[in-house]
Formats: C-alpha cells, sequence, structure tokens
C-alpha cells in the first residue's frame, strides 16, 4: 500500500511534477522502551525487491526530467570537465625492488595510473593500469603492498565503489599477474611473511545480500603464494566478539604478528605473537579506549602513536618482553598541536606531524625524540609525507583549498625544501583567490574555527551564494584541501566555508567526545552557528546559502534542515545516515555506535536518537524546506541506500512547501571512494545544476 502522491513546484527548469509513490507498508512499527515508532517505508530497506527497484527507476526518471530542463547544465558539465582536465601527479615512494612508484593521471582517466622509474626524476614506465580492469572505470586501486624482498606486489581493488575488495599479485620483474586472486576480503590490508602474506574478511555473504546484510566475524588469514584461497590458514579470530573489526601487521623484521582489534570502542586493542619464536599471544592493550598505531618495530621494541595518558597523542617506545603501560617509555609528549603522524626518514630521523588549528605541521626529531626543527610550508593546508627509513629521502605534498596538490623534497640533514611539481589547471588564476580562517560561538559560547575561501575584493553586501561544508564525527578532521570543482563555485562570486564542528578530529580527543552520543546536538548548533556567522558578518542571506555534507555530514544536513529549516535555501545530503534508530543493523553500521549510540542501548539514548534523527523529525505542517537533492548510489555498503531512500520518500509525503525534494541514485557507485572521474563531473554537474537552479542564478560560460 502506497501514501498519496505529492507534487513538486520546482523553478523555471520544469513543470509540477508527481512524485512516484513508494512500496510501504502502515503496519510497520517498532517499540522503544514503550514508546511505538512508525516505519512504513520499511519495504525500502530491501534494495534487490522489484518494487523498491522500480521506484528507484521512477525516482530517477523525475530527478533527470527536472535536472535535463536547467538550461546551463551542459555549460556546467563543460566547465567542470575542463577544470578536472590537469595532470595530476603523486608523491613518489621508493620501494624495496629499488624502484620509485608514483600514480599520475593525465587529466580526464577514470583512475590513476601506477607508474615507477628507477630515479625520482627518471624515465617513467607504466606498471598497473586500474583503467584496463573494466571498460567504465568502476574498478578502483584501494592498496598496495609490496613483499620485504620488493620480489612481488600485491595490489587490492574494489568494483563498483563497494566496501568489499578482491587482492592479485603481480611479479615485481615482469609486471605479470600470478595465478592468485582473493574474494571477500574488506577492511583490509596486505602484511607479508615469507612466501605470503596476512589479510582480513568476512565469511562469503549470502547471495542477493552482499551490500546490506551486517557484517560479522571479520577474520586474519594467512595465504601462500600459489595456492587458492579455499586452503589460506585462519590466523586469528575472535569468536566472542563478532562485531569487532581484526587486521594484522607485519613488521619488515618479520619477527612478530601484531592484531589490532576494534569496532567497539573509540581506540583499537593491541597485541601480538612472535613468528621466528616460539610464543603465545601477549596483550599490549585489551580494550578499545585508546588508540595506538604502531610506526616501527626495531627488535624487541615497538614505538606507537597513542593518545592513551594523551588526549592530543604522544609518540611511545614499548619493550615487547614487558608490554605493559606502565613500562612504557616516552619519546615525545603531548603539544599543543594534535599528533597525527609519524614517519622515519633516515637512520636516525623522525618527521612529526601534528595539527593546530585544522592545518598540517610537522617538525624533525631525531630517533630519541630530540627535537631538531620545525618544518616550513609556503601556505597553510594539507601535508602527505614519503620517506625511506634507510637513505633520509623525503618528498611531502601540500595542497590548501586554492593550492593544488605540489610536490616537494625535504632534506631532513639541513631543513631544505625543493619545490619539484605542481599542476597547472587552464584559465585559471589561483593569485585571484583568497582564504582566510575565523572562529565564532556556537550556542554554548564554544569557539568554533572556520576556512572561509572567496574572490579577492569580493563586497560584503549581504547577497553573496555561501555554499556551507561540514562533517563534525568520528574523529576527523577537515583541513584545507583542493577540489578542481569547487572552483566552479568560486569562479562564479561564490563563497566557499568549512566549518570544522565539534566531533572531528581538530582539538584531539575532548573535541571529538563534545560532538558524540548525547552530546551531538553540539554539532548541528555549532553547524547553525556558522550560517548565522555568515549572515551577521555580512556575507550572505537565508535565500543564498546552501549546506553539503556527505555520511555522517549527511545526517548533518538533514538534521541541520529539520532544526532550521528557514536558514538555507537549498541542502544536499550525500550518502547520510538519515535513520538513527535502525542504522547499527546495515553492514557495518554497528561500528558507529562509539559515536553515535544506538536505539538499543537505553531509553534515554532512544530518546536522544529519535529527538534528532533526519527521517523521523520531518516537519508535516507545511513549513517551508530548503530545496533537497538527495544523493546515493546502488553499490554502497558503507551507509546502505536505504538510508536515503526512506529519508527522501518520507520527506516527498510531507507538506514542507513548494520547493523540490529529489532524490538522486547513482548505479555502479558507491560510498565514493574510487569513483571514476567521468561519473564525479557527472554528479557535480547535478549538484550545482540543482544549486544554481534554486539560489535563481546562471553560472557565466567560460
Amino acid at each position: 500500500m502506497g501514501l498519496s502522491l505529492a507534487t513538486i513546484v520546482p523553478g523555471v527548469a520544469s513543470p509540477h511534477a508527481e512524485y512516484p509513490v513508494p512500496p510501504s507498508d502502515p503496519s510497520v512499527m517498532d517499540n522503544y522502551f514503550g514508546k511505538e515508532v512508525a516505519d512504513p517505508y520499511r519495504p525500502l530497506e530491501n534494495d534487490t525487491a522489484s518494487a523498491t527497484m522500480e521506484w528507484v527507476k521512477a525516482e530517477n526518471k523525475v530527478t533527470e526530467d527536472y535536472l535535463s530542463r536547467i538550461p546551463f547544465r551542459e555549460d556546467i558539465r563543460k566547465r567542470l570537465t575542463a577544470l578536472n582536465n590537469y595532470k595530476k601527479t603523486g608523491l613518489p615512494s621508493k620501494e624495496k625492488d629499488g624502484k620509485y612508484y608514483f600514480f599520475a593521471n593525465d587529466g580526464l582517466q577514470s583512475q590513476s595510473v601506477l607508474y615507477r622509474s628507477d630515479r625520482p626524476d627518471g624515465e617513467r614506465e607504466m606498471f598497473l593500469d586500474p583503467n584496463a580492469l573494466s571498460e567504465d572505470g568502476t574498478v578502483a586501486l584501494q592498496s598496495i603492498s609490496f613483499s620485504n624482498d620488493g620480489r612481488l606486489m600485491a595490489y587490492v581493488i574494489s568494483r563498483s565503489g563497494s566496501d568489499w575488495n578482491e587482492i592479485y599479485v603481480m611479479d615485481t620483474r615482469t609486471g605479470e599477474l600470478l595465478a592468485d586472486h582473493l574474494e571477500w576480503t574488506k577492511f583490509t590490508g596486505v602484511d607479508w611473511e615469507g612466501n605470503g602474506f596476512y589479510y582480513s574478511a568476512y565469511p562469503r555473504p549470502e547471495k542477493g545480500k552482499e551490500y546490506s546484510n551486517a557484517n560479522e566475524n571479520h577474520q586474519i588469514y594467512y595465504h601462500r603464494i600459489g595456492q587458492p584461497q579455499e586452503l589460506d590458514m585462519l590466523a586469528y579470530e575472535d569468536k566472542d566478539h563478532p562485531l569487532h573489526f581484526h587486521s594484522a601487521y607485519v613488521p619488515e623484521s618479520e619477527d612478530y604478528l601484531f592484531v589490532i582489534g576494534g569496532g567497539e570502542g573509540n581506540g583499537n586493542s593491541l597485541m601480538f605473537k612472535p613468528l621466528k619464536k616460539i610464543g603465545g599471544w601477549k596483550v599490549i592493550e585489551p580494550s578499545q579506549d585508546y588508540r595506538i598505531g604502531i610506526i616501527d618495530v626495531k627488535g624487541d621494541t615497538a614505538i606507537v602513536l597513542t593518545n592513551f595518558g594523551a588526549p592530543k597523542n604522544r609518540l611511545m617506545a614499548i619493550d615487547l618482553s614487558n608490554p605493559s603501560p606502565e613500562n612504557w617509555r616516552e619519546l615525545i609528549g603531548e603539544g599543543e598541536g594534535v599528533m597525527t603522524g609519524v614517519e622515519l626518514a633516515g637512520p636516525d630521523r623522525m618527521i612529526v606531524e601534528y595539527e593546530k588549528d585544522a592545518s598540517s605541521h610537522a617538525a624533525v626529531y631525531d630517533r630519541e625524540g630530540k627535537f631538531i626543527r620545525e618544518i616550513e610550508f609556503p601556505t597553510f593546508g594539507s601535508v602527505a609525507f614519503s620517506t625511506d627509513k634507510k637513505s633520509g629521502e623525503t618528498y611531502y605534498s601540500l595542497t590548501s583549498f586554492v593550492y593544488p596538490s605540489a610536490i616537494f623534497a625535504y632534506n631532513v640533514e639541513t631543513g631544505e625544501s625543493r619545490f619539484v611539481s605542481a599542476p597547472e589547471i587552464a584559465d585559471v588564476n589561483m593569485e585571484d583567490y583568497v582564504t582566510e580562517q575565523v572562529f565564532y560561538p556556537s550556542a554554548d559560547g564554544t569557539m568554533i574555527p572556520m576556512f572561509i575561501t572567496y574572490k579577492k575584493g569580493l563586497e560584503r553586501d549581504g547577497k553573496k551564494p555561501v555554499y556551507l561544508y561540514g562533517y563534525g564525527g568520528f574523529n576527523v578532521s577537515l583541513p584545507p584541501g583542493f577540489s578542481p570543482n569547487r572552483m566552479l563555485w568560486l569562479e562564479n562570486g561564490g563563497i566557499y566555508a568549512q566549518a570544522n564542528l565539534r566531533g572531528g578530529g581538530e582539538y584531539g580527543e575532548p573535541w571529538h567526545l563534545a560532538g558524540t552520543k548525547l552530546n551531538k546536538l553540539n554539532v548541528f548548533n555549532d553547524f547553525i552557528a556558522a550560517a548565522e556567522y555568515m549572515i551577521r558578518e555580512g556575507w550572505t542571506s537565508p535565500d543564498m546559502l546552501v549546506m553539503e555534507g556527505g555520511s555522517n555530514g549527511g545526517l548533518l544536513v538533514g538534521a541541520t534542515a529539520n532544526i532550521r529549516p528557514d536558514l538555507f535555501k537549498v541542502a544536499i545530503p550525500r550518502v547520510g545516515v538519515m535513520d538513527m534508530m535502525r542504522y547499527h543493523l546495515f553492514t557495518i553500521g554497528w561500528n558507529w555506535a562509539h559515536d553515535y549510540g544506538t536505539s538499543a542501548d537505553s531509553e534515554e539514548m532512544a530518546d536522544y536518537l529519535l529527538g534528532y534523527s533526519p527521517i523521523h523529525n520531518i516537519k508535516n505542517d507545511g513549513t517551508p524546506y530548503p530545496s533537497i537533492l538527495v544523493t546515493t548510489a546502488d553499490h554502497d555498503d558503507r551507509v546502505v541506500p536505504a538510508h536515503s531512500f526512506k529519508y527522501a520518500a518520507t520527506l516527498q509525503a510531507a507538506n514542507t512547501g513548494d520547493a523540490p525534494k529529489l532524490i538522486r541514485i547513482d548505479s555502479k557507485a558507491g560510498h565514493g571512494a574510487g569513483k571514476p572521474i567521468g561519473k564525479v563531473i557527472d554528479e557535480y554537474t547535478d549538484i550545482y545544476s540543482f544549486i544554481y537552479e534554486n539560489l535563481g542564478l546562471t553560472p557565466k560560460k567560460k
């Protein structure tokens, strides 16, 4: 039984159109600690059912009919294609066969290609082209790993954006593919030992439910080169905790097997056993209350980056013969910024990365933790390093909002940075734009940082279009970064604002926890305060405000639209977590409980989630909502498309004014990682077309 049809009144792009009738069951009711909650669109959770597939097809037709009538849609597509068509080169990495490997893209290739050379500036040789693995560019290379003798390279791929992975093996001398092929791996690395490697996998899923059923019993296997997968040795499992993740780490010496456990807390457990001696498992940390990341193992000493006893992290040395925390030795203590990474550069140097006010910084230390110097960067932004712990050869990339990723060579002995390369984008002068960082008060007085990027000389007349982006969760920081698609917005006089909300990792674990569970409303308040700041400071008005976010950021947009529909003109919730009462029942949704809590935890937690869950708080009283374009994809097994399906169906059935409420459902795509450039351009073409149409603006041709 379906609900009655609702109608939309788009802008000039199309006449009235009817929304499709979704499959529904009004009798579906859940009971949360005595409170009955209806879930009439429960049938949409079955993404392979014929009724759901027909609804998806009908929704896409309505959306495409709307977008196809926007007169400047193809102009946007052409400009985005031109903006993306520039050469991109990744950091070189010296691997164990002595060659330098790096990724590069000539411009519009669906996936970047893996090249290698004998010298950093030598002639490049194509080693692995992911574009040859599928006809439509939807097979993406997730990671590569070299055997310790450099003879073999394992590579991990995903298909159509799914989190499911496959592993293949190549001979680095000949480039030939071996017969080894592993399936149904997930959230896995490849850690070599002897004539094989360790990897993580789930049991083969039920046919037809590969992208929706909950994933349980993550196991670690050892694969011996040349043997079929069914003969792989089970190296570790934890039957008592079926919802935990498990990943392996083997140091280059191959002396130990470490197992990192996650999925329950805000950190990870850590245990190990010897591989060359007789001995059982030793536990370094049994809980998942703290993060412990292994940087290196030399002899019987492990160097780890941890927030144990240090909310902003510190570097510690652990004697593996006596690994209890009271025996750990501090190498570098907690500082003002959040320590985010450590790279070994040469036999006696370390590069320590840290984050301060959402921007990357780095310094050189010796191996015992003595400070040597700060590394100076030409602008604030995001930095990534590639080092060689034997020679000290070091490279880093630097990117910011109007600074495409540039590569520098760094001398750890002298402190000299040498420019290597930077991309050039046709018809764009980055000097025309500026980024500033501001701090604004949230509802409780907490000061929140935000980056604002715009064209120099822009007048604050209260009428400029603002694109506000946020995330606010899972200890994830939002540092500056470059997007060619964003340049279309900036060159048309738009302002891009990126708010560093609580729930992220910008200021360590306290900042993260301040946006989790019963503090989650802080995140929405921080985002609302960002919009109010942009209005108060004379940049814009509610009629020119756009908000966008993906995944946990999609939840942010959906919840904010319910709380303050008057504050925004357009909302773009992408691949969002929209049903907070049932999110933990799909694929790896249970892994988000440490940030969200679940509706089964307690009556207080269930009531709190129900109070902001986007699906359950859509107004139905005629309150005007922003124009909303929901996006999702059929192979998203991270945040299953049922979230967006149910949200869109509920939104379309509610009385929220005349602004359009559409959903765009991509095919052969997932949560976002590895999406081919053509699909990225198509998606942003539709997003920008929808935004400009509903702001009443026409982007200029170029």
